[in-house]
């Protein structure tokens, strides 16, 4: 059996935050602004993953008004979703990321950010996709004020041998 899910979610860029995506931190001038550490991408995968099993969002499992998640890495967040996932008798079957961005180029952290990915999931590298786009210079992404993710999840009840 099969599960789709979607994910999508946006943070303002600003001065004085370090900028992660897809768990891997981009040298960059400015960082995302959230209540963690403000990953777009894994919070557009959590919510993937959690659309597909019908569990709500990462804003009801991951509150932005409580203390526990204040700087939180995404990472862990993803890595408590997975363990969500298998507790309801899922694995991935693959994902794929797109990270929306004018600046900076992401091109050269692709992989790294493809192997994150994969080692949090507990999946092969090959069942995760990431890329990036611009938005040739249109909306808040092209003028350099946020960037936005998507993710789409397929999960598939486990093969049992």
């Amino acid at each position: 059996m099969y599960r789709i899910g979607q994910g999508y979610d946006v943070h303002r860029l600003v001065p004085g935050r370090d900028l992660w995506l897809c768990g891997v931190k981009i040298p960059y001038e400015l960082g995302l602004l959230g209540h963690s550490d403000a990953d777009v991408a894994i919070h557009a995968l959590c919510d993937a993953i959690l659309g597909a099993l019908a569990m709500r969002d990462i804003g009801y499992h991951f509150p932005d008004t409580s203390e526990e998640y204040s700087g939180a890495d995404s990472k862990l967040l993803l890595a408590r979703v997975c363990e969500m996932m298998r507790e309801a008798g899922r694995e991935i079957g693959n994902v794929d990321v797109t990270v929306c961005a004018q600046r900076p180029k992401l091109s050269d952290y692709i992989e790294e950010m493809r192997e994150t990915l994969a080692g949090v999931l507990g999946a092969d590298t090959g069942c995760v996709s990431v890329k990036a786009t611009t938005t040739e210079r249109l909306g808040f992404e092209g003028r350099g004020e946020g960037i936005s993710a998507m993710a789409v999840v397929l999960l598939k009840t486990p093969d049992i041998s």
